[in-house]
């Protein structure tokens, strides 16, 4: 990308054209990041984000399918929509190299100043001023993992929220910046992992749910039931140093990963598990970096280095592996998780056993 990036399109009314476009047209369709207000038969609106990431079409293919089916009938309530890196969706990428992550800059995030921050804060108030009743972004991943939902809060209102989605739900804090959290500040929000980019399933799930929220009168505010869902807290996030090499299955690799890397996703792995092979060049400290949820250094409550080996020194529960080195260098390896028991209900927060 070069010069200023592109300033925020606001629309009120369908752009022409949107029905027909595949995501790599948007930005010449668009001329850049898009909030599009539609209306609707009643209610607050729904707010729904897709395209954050410029590789992660499923989100901008659910709701172009939706409003297929809507062209000749009113919604029924208004529906707010963000579609975000579309310059990058352009060229099938995450982000550009000289963009930042779509999903890092929203407000109560570190970045405030650049100009995507202030497009998302700029989208944040517009919101905050409508009231949604509920905020859902779409998003993929590129490693094997299970459709589910993520919240930021551990209230009523999100967990059914999330729910609607499916029985698998992530709990997290971390990192900051992220569109959900920011929304959480006025709406139940929720961000869903719909699988591969495109996968068709993935598209009508979240479709599906778009649908569902459009017709809602409200969410629940009694306790879901506990045998309902599968909650998970996210309690680490490990990195890979950008000068350090990866491979899987090659052993002449800085750090050699298993092929299978992608099959531990949401499975418990045990102490003692190899999680993968440092080479000797390397020396004995492990580069894996880990961080935990205060964003302190946490490597060594985690791994422990043996004889070329790093092993876990405790169960945990990954999410998020990939073998795309990309989408590696861009985010995370992973993020280690614990499975969590609701074991009652606290005002409008569930206590965790």
């Amino acid at each position: 990308m070069n010069g200023r990036p592109d300033p925020l399109q606001v629309h009120d009314r369908l752009p022409e054209g949107l029905l027909a476009a595949a995501p790599q047209e948007l930005h010449r369709l668009l001329g850049g990041p898009s909030l599009i207000h539609l209306p609707g038969r009643r209610g607050r609106p729904l707010f729904v984000s897709c395209l954050l990431h410029g590789n992660e079409h499923s989100g901008f293919l659910a709701i172009r399918d939706l409003l297929r089916a809507y062209r000749t009938k009113e919604l029924p309530r208004p529906l707010s929509i963000f579609i975000g890196n579309v310059r990058a969706a352009e060229r099938n990428l995450r982000r550009l190299d000289d963009q930042p992550d779509f999903n890092r800059v929203w407000p109560g995030g570190d970045d405030r100043t650049s100009p995507e921050a202030r497009i998302m804060a700029e989208v944040t108030e517009t919101m905050r001023a409508r009231r949604p009743i509920a905020s859902i972004d779409i998003h993929n991943n590129t490693g094997r993992n299970p459709h589910y939902a993520c919240i930021n809060r551990l209230e009523r209102e999100f967990l059914h929220l999330a729910n609607m989605f499916g029985r698998l739900v992530v709990y997290f804090t971390e990192p900051h910046g992220v569109q959900s959290m920011a929304f959480a500040d006025f709406c139940p929000a929720t961000t869903l992992e719909c699988g591969h980019s495109g996968d068709p399933l993935g598209v009508e799930k979240a479709k599906t749910m778009v649908d569902a929220c459009l017709h809602m009168d409200h969410l629940p505010t009694s306790a879901p039931h506990p045998q309902d869902l599968a909650v998970y807290h996210t309690i680490a996030t490990v990195r890979v140093p950008a000068d350090v090499g990866i491979g899987f299955g090659d052993e002449t690799a800085d750090l050699c990963f298993p092929r299978s890397i992608e099959y531990w996703n949401f499975r418990e792995l045990p102490e003692g598990t190899e999680f993968a092979r440092q080479h000797p060049r390397l020396g004995n400290r492990i580069v894996l970096e880990v961080e935990d949820l205060d964003r302190h250094p946490a490597t060594d409550r985690f791994f422990v280095y043996e004889a070329g080996l790093i092993r876990l020194t405790r169960t945990v529960i990954p999410s998020m592996l990939t073998r795309d080195e990309t989408v590696i260098r861009q985010d995370v390896l992973c993020y280690f998780m614990e499975e969590i028991v609701l074991s009652g209900l606290r005002d409008q927060n569930v206590a965790v056993a």
